[in-house]
């Protein structure tokens, strides 16, 4: 899985560059951290995001989001540590049920 390069809102503005999906990715884990995800295809799409916490000893589940056809923009997070932080690298893996017209940008706010 290829980690998305994050970029930093600033005050001076920011235009996000956009990659085209992959079938798996990872996202930096952080209280400022989102994931902006627009879809242009004729169908709609889920995005979801592997839990990797527990509480009391169970596991969380993850948290799947649907993005709509055609128009779809989804803004999705915070992508926080203590819910999604792989134990490996601290990242948050990322999968996408399409590619097909999907692109993605790694967020810090």
């Amino acid at each position: 899985m290829a980690l998305l390069a994050q970029q930093a809102v600033a005050l001076s503005g920011l235009t996000p560059s956009y990659s085209a999906a992959a079938a798996s990715t990872t996202v930096t884990c952080g209280e400022r951290s989102f994931l902006h995800v627009k879809n242009t295809a004729g169908s709609s799409m889920t995005v979801t995001l592997t839990a990797t916490a527990k509480v009391r000893g169970q596991s969380v589940g993850d948290v799947v989001v649907t993005v709509p056809a055609t128009t779809g923009d989804k803004l999705i997070g915070p992508i926080t540590a203590e819910l999604f932080a792989g134990a490996s690298d601290g990242t948050c893996a990322v999968t996408y049920s399409s590619t097909t017209n999907v692109v993605v940008a790694n967020l810090v706010i």
